[in-house]
C-alpha cells in the first residue's frame, strides 16, 4: 500500500483508543546552556520504554517542535525521572507551559551533570545514543549510564484514559505470575519473537 492508499483515521479517535493503554509517567531533564548559563530543562513524558537489557537502552518520544527536545539534542545527555504516585503536582507543572518548571520542585544535580527529581520512584541518567524519525515525533534512544531507585515510594503515577490512576492497593505477596515473568524477562533471546 502506498500512503495514499492507507484509510484515514480521525485524529480524536485515535487518541481514545490509545487513551486505553495505561502508562507511567516521566519527566525527561537536563542542562540547557546558553550564553555560558546553565538552566535546567524538562518535560512530561508519557512516551517511555525499555529497549535493551545488553546494551541498557531506553527510548523516549518527543513532539519534533519540542525546545525540551531541542536542549537535550544539544546538551547529549538525560536524565529521566519516573514518578511516584504523590507526584501529581509535578507531573502537571511540567506539562504545563510554565517558564521555570524547576521552581518550587525539589531536585539537585547528579554526579554526570544532570537536573534528578528528588522524591521518584527511579532515575535512569543516560546519553543520546541515536535519534529516528517517528512522524511529528522522534524516536530518542538512550544508552544508560547510572540508575538509582528510591526507597520512599512504592508506587508509581499512572495515566489512563486522559486522567491520574492509581494500582490496587499494596498486597503483601507478590502475584503468582510474577515469578513466571521475571523469568521471561531475564531469559528471552533473539528468537522468542520470531
Amino acid at each position: 500500500m502506498t500512503t495514499e492508499e492507507y484509510p484515514a483515521i480521525d485524529g480524536r479517535g485515535f487518541r481514545n483508543v490509545l487513551g486505553q493503554f495505561c502508562t507511567g509517567i516521566t519527566i525527561i531533564t537536563t542542562f540547557d546552556e546558553v550564553e555560558g548559563e546553565k538552566n535546567p530543562i524538562g518535560f512530561a513524558c508519557q512516551s517511555f520504554a525499555a529497549l535493551s537489557l545488553d546494551p541498557p537502552l531506553v527510548l523516549f518520544c518527543p513532539t519534533k517542535t519540542s525546545r525540551s527536545w531541542a536542549a537535550i539534542e544539544r546538551s547529549g545527555k538525560f536524565c529521566v525521572n519516573i514518578l511516584a504516585e504523590e507526584q501529581q503536582e509535578v507531573c502537571a507543572r511540567f506539562g504545563s507551559r510554565e517558564p521555570d518548571k524547576f521552581a518550587g520542585t525539589d531536585w539537585h544535580t547528579s554526579d554526570l551533570d544532570l537536573p534528578v527529581l528528588d522524591g521518584t520512584l527511579a532515575t535512569l541518567q543516560c546519553t543520546v545514543a541515536d535519534v529516528r524519525d517517528g512522524g511529528d515525533h522522534f524516536i530518542v534512544i538512550g544508552r544508560v549510564l547510572a540508575l538509582s531507585e528510591s526507597t520512599d515510594s512504592d508506587r508509581p503515577l499512572l495515566f489512563y484514559r486522559g486522567q491520574y490512576t492509581a494500582i490496587e492497593p499494596k498486597k503483601s505477596k507478590p502475584a503468582p505470575w510474577r515469578a513466571d515473568l521475571e523469568h521471561f524477562l531475564t531469559t528471552t533471546t533473539l528468537d522468542t519473537w520470531l
